[in-house]
């Protein structure tokens, strides 16, 4: 016993052993650290991103990061369109004018790059968004946060040199952790990394994305403390004559989800080419937006507080409602560097506020303001995103009150089967994604094969040869068993021949010097592929180069690569067919 506890310590703490044991999905210790890693990075990097920007607004603004309605006309018209013209000038000399940030770039980075992110996407992220927060950019800060946590962390993995599968469920944590930090919903967190980013539940998934989203949110939680930043009483069902609300609240949310994600679909027809124009006019739009009706600028937390209180008439919410909905498209559709969850969030409680005030004048009148407007920002969020587990979670969380359970999935469920099925809207992330040209498709198959690497299938036992060998030679490296020979060759292509096969061709051939240099029975060519690599990476390698085997590398201290194992086309067939 104590042996084997001593052969796993050593596994655990000798990095090449933990690097090979992350391609496993058995490695749930290995994981689990990885995830308390993330969690602790991206809650210092979304510490440090809130933290400068609420300092500065503190400074900036009358009455604290809120208020950017005391500003003056002038200040208003001039704001918006200067953080604008800012954003595209950076955008434009750093960037080579991409503006690929946000949830639908880490969808693309996940699925296209097995997590890879980089580094000048990260600052790119982080400076653009944070002149688009500052300027009181129509938006929410939780798109830029799920960035750069997911960056955070995948750039964490890469420094380490872990393999891709693992890098995959790094990006995973980051997005946890940013949304968990972000509205102290740890548990929203987690099911938004795992049905929006992820786009799967396993356990291996689930446990590194738990610790990642807990551990953020404490860090956060340590040095902001663990208020939320939602006013919101104790609400539920108070009375069943409410649930003809509901349900109603359910299919106009759905229309509203569908006309903001059709809407920035229209928009975009329209959008300028060139990229200063564009992001300069986005910002002129919530400018002009903003000179009548200030409550849309910035983020808008405390026009949602307003909202969950009822403070607010049927015509102001009425107006707020129209125009944050015409500024979020036009600010989405132009490319503005912003999020899209704090704008879903503030429509959702806005208009939800509208139907508790048509609900007083039919006599339902013990039903609380926060209620409808809870239910709102739920099937806004659900609808939009196609994240209804998600957006049930964070209103859970928000309120702290099991009775919202049931009101809230029944007009989740009901929006987001209003929008999807029935006005058929793809989800925001996605259309972004088209929008810019990037299809992304997935299969359980693939989903399967992702989440292991290739190094979970190698066959270590191998030797190299050279292309002419003498026949002792030869005949002694059989004698040790070995399953392939791989053949050594100036032009550094790969090509073996099983044991069984040479030692046919032993009996067959007396010859002093074996020569492997040309066309052989049983010989086959193979290609190469890193072992960080997932057996999903392996599976379009085999198919592209039409080959049945593939030769593991990995890099030696002198920066040489040196095989490592073979893996059989057919085991990566046979797998595939076991996890389905």
């Amino acid at each position: 016993m104590w042996r084997s506890f001593l052969t796993r310590f050593r596994t655990f703490y000798d990095v090449h052993a933990f690097r090979s044991s992350l391609t496993s999905l058995d490695a749930l210790p290995q994981f689990a650290l990885l995830g308390i890693l993330a969690g602790t990075v991206t809650g210092l990097v979304i510490l440090l991103f809130r933290g400068l920007i609420e300092f500065t607004l503190f400074l900036v603004l009358p009455e604290g990061p809120e208020s950017f309605e005391m500003l003056s006309l002038m200040e208003r018209a001039l704001t918006p369109i200067a953080g604008a013209f800012c954003i595209a000038l950076y955008l434009f000399f750093f960037n080579s004018g991409q503006a690929r940030v946000g949830v639908a770039h880490v969808l693309e980075r996940l699925h296209r790059h097995q997590g890879h992110m980089t580094h000048r996407g990260f600052i790119v992220q982080f400076v653009a968004g944070s002149l688009a927060l500052l300027s009181g950019q129509t938006g929410g800060r939780e798109g830029p946060a799920i960035h750069l946590g997911a960056a955070a962390s995948s750039l964490l993995g890469q420094h380490l040199q872990l393999p891709n599968n693992s890098i995959r469920v790094l990006v995973g944590c980051g997005a946890a952790a940013a949304i968990g930090s972000s509205f102290n919903t740890p548990i929203a967190g987690v099911i938004f990394a795992m049905e929006v980013i992820l786009m799967e539940y396993t356990i291996a998934g689930f446990m590194p994305v738990i610790l990642a989203s807990v551990t953020g949110t404490l860090v956060v939680q340590i040095f902001l403390g663990s208020a939320s930043m939602f006013s919101v009483p104790s609400v539920g069902l108070s009375q069943w004559q409410e649930i003809p609300f509901v349900v109603v609240a359910g299919l106009l949310l759905g229309c509203l989800a569908a006309a903001l994600v059709h809407g920035v679909r229209f928009v975009h027809r329209y959008a300028p080419k060139r990229m200063v124009a564009k992001i300069t006019l986005a910002g002129a739009t919530t400018a002009i937006i903003g000179l009548w009706i200030p409550e849309i600028l910035g983020v808008g937390y405390d026009t949602v507080n307003f909202a969950l209180a009822g403070q607010l008439g049927v015509l102001a919410l009425t107006l707020i409602v129209f125009a944050k909905l015409v500024a979020t498209l036009v600010a989405v559709a132009f490319g503005l560097p912003i999020g899209v969850i704090g704008p879903t969030l503030f429509i959702g409680a806005t208009a939800g506020s509208i139907l508790w005030q048509l609900s007083q004048s039919v006599g339902l009148s013990d039903t609380d303001p926060a209620f409808f407007a809870l239910l709102g920002m739920g099937a806004m969020m659900g609808a939009t995103l196609n994240a209804p587990l998600a957006a049930l979670m964070a209103i859970m969380e928000l309120t702290q009150n099991s009775e919202i359970i049931l009101p809230a999935m029944l007009c989740i469920v009901i929006a987001t089967i209003t929008a999807v099925h029935g006005l058929k809207m793809p989800s925001l992330f996605n259309l972004q994604l088209q929008l810019q040209g990037i299809q992304i498709s997935t299969t359980p198959m693939r989903q399967a094969l992702s989440r292991v690497g290739v190094e979970t299938l190698s066959n270590p036992n191998f030797d190299t040869v050279p292309q002419l060998i003498a026949r002792e030679d030869l005949m002694s490296i059989l004698e040790r068993e070995v399953d392939w020979l791989l053949i050594e060759s100036e032009d550094l292509s790969d090509r073996l021949i099983s044991a069984s096969a040479a030692r046919d061709h032993l009996s067959t051939d007396q010859s002093a010097i074996i020569d492997f240099s040309g066309p052989l029975e049983g010989l086959l060519s193979a290609a190469q592929v890193p072992w960080q690599a997932t057996l999903d990476e392996a599976f379009d390698i085999i198919a592209e180069k039409n080959v049945e085997l593939l030769v593991i590398y990995r890099p030696s201290a002198a920066g040489v690569r040196t095989p490592a194992g073979i893996v059989l086309a057919s085991d990566i067939n046979s797998h595939s067919w076991q996890s389905r």
